[in-house]
């Protein structure tokens, strides 16, 4: 009988996790290399799962696509690992075993700097290998993201009839990210044509339990299971897991009684859990129908806080606004940082912007500066939360905490790396993007984690985005924040321009934009400023005439500021001829020149109305 014809009459029982044994013995290397470097001990694991009861083995050629094995210098050696992993689960198998061939899905929450094309290409690559040497089927497993799952299954069943197992991964109970019900992409995944859909990796028995309670048995193919040996430890630098064979033999009961027919082992699991399982498929039965658990998703309370204030973009679409920033202070006093926010805001700013340790240097947070001039000032606060600092459980508690305090606008951006801060040392975290930030802040506003879980509330985040003009390449910059309108933009703030014909390219290359764009306009307060920012900033040019209007203000420090708002002014209006949003930058909490380029802005606002 065949792998499908199989489960149409009985439970199969799959492997344990192969990297488990592997690591058991020491190995440090690229699990996959192993077949080619160490073969014998990856078919010493293949006979252990056989003899524990398997019927269904998979080749250990998981990550044994190009793009993975690039980070070992063996991109070239696809063929050989593929070839020799199918080779191996083969010359360990019985008559009666089947031989999956694997390939494991590569985005995650992060970003990875490889676009769905280029992953698409890798696994086709990998999928050829993998049929050539003639597999049973194929085994897609550990996909956390829906998009690359289908695209896996599809390009997978255009090169082959053989039976095709997708399994994903969740974070939480019966949702994928973004909040997919496992259900409707088990659905999704069967009418690309999957033969069996399940999930597998990242939690154990339990609660890989309770998302197959909301599932329903499959109008067409068959379910899946293959879960964790528990929730992971973490001791003296290893991760550990239970040894709970007999809890498997529980569970495995469970699993087949909500209609799983595959049931194999992920992480942690050894032979023993599979004998586990083999034990209790003998003295169970497969269902035919089941009851549903409705998922807590569909009964989501309508709960929503009202903004007291409208939303930055709507301001901006209305009139011109100012919104200025005032840098965090580096000590711990926040005397002279109060003072400026309760200037800038009896001069009429629109918000005060704050930076998210700007330069990688330990500032105040500010979040609790927010909170302080918000209380305090009556100040709208806007923080800027950068991906570098936080990983993604620390970044989605700092924007639950702003919601809480009903701080709702927030500019998400990368933020620039440790090394050139106080501490080089640092680890930069970046687990996401600024664009799957953006993306992420949208998923609050859905009253949904970033893992899919439901929050009981809706956020109200209004969501800016950085754009840098000072570039080679317009255009290019242009392609970028359309991407970002994509992920969830609602408006941009610019870096720092110094040229009208500058301002002008800008307007022409983003006309088609309907997002604000505010203008980032920061005084000059010498010429050593002025140099330092034309020779040593990326990007940032300023033009012969400004430098040279600097430079003939000498040492004179009044002369400078002054020369330097006059330029600020100059170029603000430019910018509002063309712009709605300015954008001002406090240079070193010299916060009174903000201050009256604000009051320079607002008593423009009428010239400006009545002149249209």
């Amino acid at each position: 009988m065949s792998f499908l014809e199989q489960l149409a009459s009985k439970v199969l029982i799959g492997d344990g996790a192969m990297g488990t044994l592997l690591y058991e013995q020491g190995v440090d290397q690229c699990f996959e290399e192993v077949n080619v470097k160490n073969p014998e001990i990856i078919l010493n694991a293949h006979n252990r799962y056989v003899l524990a009861g398997a019927d269904v083995i998979q080749s250990n050629t998981y990550a044994a696509n190009k793009l993975k094995l690039e980070k070992y210098g063996l991109e070239k050696e696809v063929r050989s690992i593929n070839r020799s992993g199918v080779r191996l689960a083969k010359e360990a198998s019985s008559e009666n075993t089947f031989v999956l061939g694997t390939v494991g899905g590569i985005r995650r929450f992060q970003l990875e700097e490889w676009n769905l094309n280029e992953i698409e290409e890798a696994f086709k690559e990998q999928l050829n290998e993998l049929l050539t040497e003639g597999v049973d089927g194929l085994l897609l497993e550990t996909f956390y993201d829906l998009e690359e799952a289908k695209m896996a299954a599809k390009l997978a069943r255009k090169l082959t009839d053989s039976p095709i197992v997708v399994n994903l991964s969740l974070g939480e109970v019966g949702v994928m990210n973004g909040g997919i019900a496992v259900s409707d992409a088990f659905e999704q995944l069967t009418a690309i044509g999957a033969d069996v859909v399940g999930l597998n990796c990242r939690t154990g028995p339990f609660h890989m339990l309770r998302s197959f309670e909301t599932i329903a048995l499959p109008k067409k193919g068959f379910l899946s299971a293959y879960p964790n040996a528990s929730l992971p430890d973490y001791r003296d630098g290893r991760v550990f897991y239970q040894s709970n064979a007999d809890y498997f033999q529980d569970m495995g009961e469970k699993f087949i009684k909500q209609g799983v027919r595959l049931l194999g082992g992920c992480c942690g699991t050894t032979p023993e859990h599979i004998e586990a399982f083999a034990k209790v498929r003998e003295t169970t039965e497969p269902i035919t129908s089941k009851t549903i658990r409705p998922l807590a998703r569909f009964m989501r309370e309508s709960i929503e806080i009202p903004r007291k204030e409208k939303p930055l973009p709507e301001i901006v679409k209305e009139r011109k606004s100012v919104i200025v920033e005032l840098d965090p202070p580096k000590k711990l006093s926040t005397k002279r940082f109060m003072e400026g926010a309760k200037a800038l805001k009896e001069a009429g700013v629109d918000a005060v912007t704050m930076a998210d340790n700007s330069l990688a240097s330990p500032r105040v947070d500010n979040l609790a500066l927010g909170a302080m001039i918000k209380e305090q000032v009556g100040a709208r606060p806007l923080v800027h939360v950068t991906c570098r600092d936080r990983n993604l459980i620390g970044l989605q508690s700092h924007l639950m905490g702003l919601h809480a305090l009903g701080i709702d606008d927030v500019l998400a951006i990368t933020g620039d790396p440790t090394k050139i801060g106080d501490f080089p040392g640092a680890t930069s975290v970046y687990d996401v993007s600024s664009f799957q930030l953006i993306s992420f802040l949208k998923q609050l506003n859905e009253g949904i984690s970033f893992s899919g879980k439901e929050l009981g509330q809706k956020a109200n985040f209004s969501v800016g985005a950085a754009f840098n003009p000072n570039v080679r390449h317009l255009d290019k910059a242009v392609k970028r924040m359309e991407k970002k309108i994509e992920s969830g933009a609602d408006y941009f703030m610019t870096q720092p321009i110094y040229s009208i014909e500058q301002m002008e390219s800008l307007a022409n290359e983003t006309k088609h934009i309907k997002e604000p764009i505010y203008i980032g306009i920061m005084p000059l307060t010498g010429t050593r400023n002025a140099e330092f920012l034309h020779n040593e900033v990326p990007g940032i040019k300023l033009t012969d005439d400004i430098r040279a209007a600097m430079a003939a203000c000498g040492e004179d420090k009044e002369a400078a500021s002054a020369e330097g708002i006059q330029i600020a002014r100059s170029l603000i209006d430019a910018a509002l001829q063309y712009f709605n949003g300015i954008y001002l930058i406090t240079p070193f909490m010299r916060y009174e020149m903000t201050v009256e380029l604000t009051k320079y802005i607002e008593a423009r606002k009428p010239i400006i109305q009545g002149s249209k």
